[in-house]
This record gives structure tokens, C-alpha cells and sequence, in this order.
């Protein structure tokens, strides 16, 4: 099996140095975006002027709502920006969190994502893979998969989702450790640019994560579990 070492993607591994989000309180629980009436009206005209003027006939049965239909897919795309109030249920840990027991991962993955860069607003998407052991609390598996799509449905970029992910665990549980791997491909190499076909990886580490063995564990459980 091929190592990740032995990839020819770009790899970029992140650390806990840097300025972090605020995490602090109910973070996850974000005021719905308001969009007017009035304001969909307009925004729809700008985005049919665009793509008229870049080449798209609107007045095909196909393209007449096509404006209105980017417009609803756009909004739903970037969803994390309400939040998700589910992600509030953790349960005590079985082992009561004590330092004396050997570390025990936690391992889910992959978790499917789709994001808009900032960049070029292009879509990139592809699986996430999280790792953690336990302090006093645990979280729902489901809940991981909420974690990641809560940053991932923002404008935003790949180093920034993982960063975001381990520190919003991080903020839940409270853990001992937490390990974040994502692999995706990014649509603004791809069909623009020197459009290069190839996929980037990043990994970030938090806690008890340090342990070169706890890490090597981790990546291999990962490299099991690729689909």
C-alpha cells in the first residue's frame, strides 16, 4: 500500500501555531442569515446580466430559471454559516477520562465535503478523516460529521477547514488529542490556471497528538479506511 509520504499531492501540514477562531460559548449556534425578498430580486438580476454577457442564452425552457436556481444552490452551498445547535449533545466517557489509561482513539472517517474556495469562489471537495481520545467527554459520531460540514459550508480555504475542525472539537470535548486529515481536490486547479489535475493533503494536530506513534496510528487507520 502506498504510504502518504510516498504521494506526489501537495501536503501541507498544519499546527496549533497561527491565530485561531473565536470557539469561546455556544459558537455553533449563529443567527440564520436574513436575505430579503427585495434583495433575492436583485441579486438575481445581477447574476442574469453576468451570464448573459458571458455567453448564456436565458430564454431557453432550460435557462430561464437558471439565475434563481444558482442563486438557491449558492446560498445552500455556504449553510454553515447558520450554524447547527445539534452539535450542544457530548456524553461522559466510559473510561472517566483518567490519565493513567493508555490512549484510545477515536476514528471516523471518510466524512464527505464540499466547500467553496474564497479565492475563486470554485467549489473543492473530498473526505475527512478525525481522529481523537477522550478526556471526560465524548461526542456522537454523527456530531463529527456535523463538525466538519459546519466549516465546510463556507466560503474558505483547505488549511483554514482543518484548522477550524480540530479547534471546534476541541471547544465541544475538551479531548486529549485531536487529529484531522483531509484530502481534496480544488476545482480552481483544475479548470483554470495551469490546470493541474491533482489532489492536496493537510493535516493538523492537537493534545496528545504530539506522540509520533499516536500519529503514525492514526495515518494508518486512515489509509484503511480510504474508500
Amino acid at each position: 500500500m502506498t504510504s502518504l509520504a510516498d504521494q506526489p499531492d501537495n501536503v501541507i501540514e498544519m499546527t496549533a501555531a497561527g491565530v485561531l477562531p473565536d470557539l469561546t460559548g455556544r459558537w455553533f449556534e449563529t443567527p440564520s442569515r436574513a436575505v430579503s425578498p427585495a434583495q433575492w430580486d436583485r441579486f438575481e438580476a445581477s447574476i442574469a446580466e453576468i451570464f448573459s454577457a458571458f455567453g448564456l442564452d436565458l430564454q431557453t425552457p432550460g435557462t430561464r430559471e437558471t439565475p434563481k436556481r444558482f442563486l438557491k444552490a449558492l446560498y445552500d452551498i455556504t449553510a454553515g454559516y447558520d450554524g447547527d445547535p445539534k452539535l450542544a449533545t457530548s456524553f461522559p466517557a466510559e473510561r472517566g477520562g483518567t490519565l493513567e489509561a493508555a490512549p484510545s482513539q477515536v476514528i471516523e472517517g471518510p466524512i464527505d465535503f464540499n466547500c467553496l474556495c474564497e479565492h475563486h469562489a470554485l467549489p473543492f471537495f473530498g473526505t475527512a478523516f478525525i481522529g481523537y481520545i477522550a478526556g471526560d467527554q465524548i461526542i456522537g459520531i454523527s456530531k463529527l460529521t456535523r463538525l466538519v460540514r459546519l466549516f465546510a459550508r463556507r466560503f474558505t480555504v483547505q488549511e483554514r477547514l482543518g484548522e477550524q475542525v480540530a479547534d471546534g472539537l476541541t471547544a465541544l470535548i475538551e479531548p486529549r488529542g485531536v487529529a484531522v486529515h483531509l484530502e481534496a481536490a480544488h476545482l480552481c486547479t483544475h479548470v483554470r490556471g495551469v490546470a493541474e489535475h491533482s489532489r492536496t493533503t493537510t493535516t493538523v494536530w492537537r493534545g496528545e497528538f504530539a506522540d509520533a506513534d499516536l500519529r503514525r496510528e492514526f495515518l494508518a487507520e486512515v489509509r484503511s479506511l480510504r474508500r
